[in-house]
This record gives structure tokens, sequence and C-alpha cells, in this order.
């Protein structure tokens, strides 16, 4: 009996290791609603990535389709520069201020009160500011320009008196009453135009509202800042050198706004300190197609006379690796990329001057940089 059960448990042993060796053979189907989609497909091995040199591999396709570009780069003998802080500021001969000579209260214009941005003509009545006058002085006057408006009623009633009388009446009387009915009438129109004048804000050149502190029926104080006008035609640009020697050595300058390159034409160096900076003033070309503001803080590349030899580059080729080391892809063969560390020197703010990493025909990733440091 128990030689049955044996041969009966061998028997099972044997029919479940038969199905289990043809179950994994077989593919398996998840049921319905429990499918989890095509299982991931491996790493492309053609793609762009890094290798293990550092260097980047990239095909040609990729490159085409990420609009990298690459210069071909020369050694050359560029100026030294320097880069500066500097500020815009208003031309003085195309610009001015408006601000009210007493303290009082503010009333539009015929043409209402300017805004900021708009334009405006020489001469044009910008606003009127009402005197601002004690209650006792106002009673103090109001109470002289009775007397003179009754002395001046005597004076009248007495140069007709003297007029019928003419005959015999000396002709210096007549006159000199004639004189004093005169003068008291223009003492009476002076101080009456006194306590109802306004005074008149006019806009001292032509061109644009600058900035406007303004409102109606705003109280001002004498000197306060009313409005500013500028010519956004004519700005000028203030940089501080900290070298007073650079302002006898000045070659060039120019002003980086974004990707634009815009040169600049030296006035001239001032002769006191500020911040211990000696101030350069120069004149920007076309500031109106730049849209600079008075007050903007911008950078100023100034380029001297003396020469340093250097690869111009242009400031996009520039990136930073894991180490924060400056860096420039080089395009070593046709798929093929190499980081190169330099060292390098401001030029005109959209070109730097490499000094040292990068030689003489290395062709150098300009647009796409980004793209290829990131890839990893």
């Amino acid at each position: 009996m128990k030689l049955k059960n044996t041969s009966n448990k061998l028997r099972w042993l044997a029919l479940c290791t038969t199905l289990s060796l043809a179950s994994a053979g077989m593919p398996s189907f998840a049921g319905e609603g429990h499918d989890h989609g095509a299982a991931p497909a491996l790493a492309n091995a053609n793609g762009p990535q890094r290798m293990a040199d550092g260097s980047v591999f990239f095909p040609k396709p990729a490159q085409r389709q990420l609009n990298v570009r690459t210069l071909l780069v020369e050694a050359a003998d560029v100026p030294r520069s320097f880069e500066f802080n500097g500020r815009v500021l208003m031309d003085p001969n195309a610009g001015g201020k408006v601000q009210p000579i007493n303290a009082g209260r503010i009333e539009p214009g015929p043409k209402g009160l300017p805004t900021a941005g708009q334009e405006v003509t020489k001469g044009d009545v910008l606003a009127y500011v009402i005197p601002a006058v004690a209650p006792l002085e106002r009673a103090s006057q109001s109470a002289q320009l009775a007397e003179l408006r009754a002395a001046k009623s005597l004076a009248e009633k007495r140069l007709a008196r003297l007029r019928e009388l003419s005959d015999t009446v000396p002709r210096k009387d007549i006159e000199a009453s004639e004189s004093e009915v005169v003068s008291l009438t223009e003492r009476i129109a002076a101080l009456g135009g006194g306590l109802a004048s306004r005074e008149a804000l006019l806009a001292p050149v032509s061109g644009v509202i600058a900035s406007a502190h303004a409102v109606t029926g705003q109280v001002v104080d004498a000197r306060e800042l009313i409005f500013e006008i500028i010519d956004p035609r004519r700005l000028r640009i203030e940089a501080l050198a900290f070298d007073g020697t650079l302002a006898n050595n000045i070659g060039g300058a120019s002003l980086a706004i974004g990707e634009q390159h815009v040169p600049l034409i030296f006035i001239g160096a001032a002769r006191s300190l500020r911040e211990q900076a000696l101030p350069l003033n120069f004149q920007a070309l076309n500031p109106q197609a730049l849209g600079l503001a008075v007050g903007q803080p911008v950078k100023v590349y100034v380029q001297s006379k003396q020469k340093t030899s250097g690869i111009p580059v242009p400031l996009s080729s520039l990136m930073k690796n894991a180490a924060n080391q400056t860096v420039v892809w080089v395009k070593t063969a046709p798929e093929k990329f190499e980081p190169r560390t330099v060292t390098f020197e401001p030029l005109d703010g959209t070109r730097v001057a490499v000094t040292s990493g990068l030689k003489s025909g290395d062709r150098v990733a300009t647009q796409g940089a980004t793209l290829i440091n990131q890839i990893r």
C-alpha cells in the first residue's frame, strides 16, 4: 500500500515539473484592463551622449535639428579692454527739469496734466501753481488794495476839478495829478494781480516727459521736481573708472544691451573724484532704438590704446563645467566636441578675448553651446 502511494506521488511530481517547464517557454499575457504597455526600448547608442573622457558625441542629424553653429577662430592683436559700471543720464543740452519757484497747489494746464511718455514742445504750459498765501498776509494785501482804490478815487476827483479850472491852475499841478492817478492804477493792478496770479510751468525743451509727479490739487514746495523732460535721441552714458590714468588712454568704448552692440563716443573725463572714482562721459549713438531710460544701470566696455594677444570669441561660447571652470566647446571631429578650459578678458560686451586654452584654427561652438554643455 505504501508502494502504491509513493508511485502516485512520483507521477504527480513529474507532471508538475513538465507543466512548469512548458509554461516557462510560452509567452504570458495580462488580463483585460491590466496591460501596462510595451516594455521600454533600449537607449539609442547613436544619440547625443557624454563620453568617458568628457567629450560629447553629437550626431550630424542632432546638430542640424538643434541648430548648432561653430566658428573658426584666429589669434589677433586686440585692444586691452576694461569693464565699468555706468548709468544713463540726460543730455543737459537736450533735457530739462520743471520746478515751481513758489509753493502752492497744482492745477491742470490748458491740455490737462501731461503723463510720462507724452511728447511736448518747448513753451507748452504743462500745469499751473496757485501760490500758497497765509490768511494774515492775504488780509494785509486786501487792506492795502482797498486803501489804494480809495486813494485813486480821490486822485481822480481832484484831477477832474483841476481840469475844470485849467485856465487859472498851473499846468504842472494838472500833470502831477494825472501822474498820481496813473501810478495808483498801476499799483492796484500789480497788487491785484499778485493776489489772483498763478505760476505757469512751461516746458523748457522739446522732448518726451520722462517722469511726472503731479496730481490735480497736489500741494508742492518750491524747487520740488514736478516734470522731467528728455530727448530720447540724445542721452549720455557715465561710467566710473577707478584708474585715473585710463582717461588719457581711451581708444574706444561700447555698450552692450542684450545682443546689441552699440559704439560710444568719448566726450571727456571729469577732474574731480566721485566715490574715489573718476567719471567718464560718453555719447550714445541712436539710444532711442535701444530703449534706454534715464538712471538705467549699464555695462560700459572701454578699449584702451594698448594691444594684447588673444583669440576673439562670442560671449555665448563661454560655459561653466561641473568644477565651475570657464570652458568652450571645440569641434574636433564631425560628430565630436571637446571642452577646453580657458581664461579670457572682456572685449566689447558681445565678445571676449581668450588668452589661454585655444589656438588658431580651432572650431568653437557659438550657437547651441548651452545644449552641448547639458548633454550627459
